[in-house]
């Protein structure tokens, strides 16, 4: 008996769709999608393993202040630019800022993690089916911020699974899997 469910797809499409579906599940603002039993039983067990390293790492940084030079800007939000010796130059601000370092293991945790999901645009509603004003989402720093305390109490058990019926076209019972 396999360890897996095939889902009738060869090993690299069976690998997209499993990805596609941890991705959407951990997108998505309300953290619930739509699928066969069969698909949500295999996602289930991938976003289970994700969210327990997430847990296991959540708290594995140290704080570090660094400088940074952060070009000027004005009033319109444009850089600031002088002239030196003839040519147009940025003018830059030296910034302190306070950074999470990530510790070898949670770096490696966030890796493992970024190994299963695919990257995600954010696309603002107005500009939909346009470039502008798009922006990618960090899918662990949300695993890690997120979700990760949400479960930090918790042992394992972090899906749920819901049957809402068979699909009309060819009878597949659909479900709801959802973080808890």
């Amino acid at each position: 008996m396999a360890g897996y469910r095939k889902l009738g797809k060869t090993s690299s499409q069976r690998k997209a769709l499993l990805r596609n579906q941890v991705t959407a599940l951990i997108a998505s603002k309300e953290g619930r999608i739509i699928t066969t039993e069969a698909r949500a039983k295999e996602v289930r067990k991938i976003a289970e393993g994700l969210i327990a390293l997430a847990v296991k790492e959540k708290d594995n940084y140290e704080m570090v202040k660094v400088t940074a030079k952060v070009p000027r800007k004005d009033k319109d939000g444009k850089r600031v630019k002088e002239i030196k010796d003839g040519k147009k130059v940025t003018v830059y601000d030296e910034v302190e800022k306070e950074i999470k370092k990530d510790k070898p293991s949670r770096l490696h945790a966030r890796r493992q993690i970024l190994r299963v999901l695919y990257k995600v645009t954010e696309v603002p509603e107005k500009n939909a089916g346009k470039k502008r004003n798009t922006k990618e989402v960090d899918l662990v720093a949300k695993m890690f911020d997120e979700i990760a305390p949400k479960y930090a109490a918790r042992n394992g058990g972090y899906t749920r699974i819901i049957k809402i019926g068979q699909r009309k076209g060819d009878g597949a019972m659909q479900v709801v899997l959802e973080l808890v």
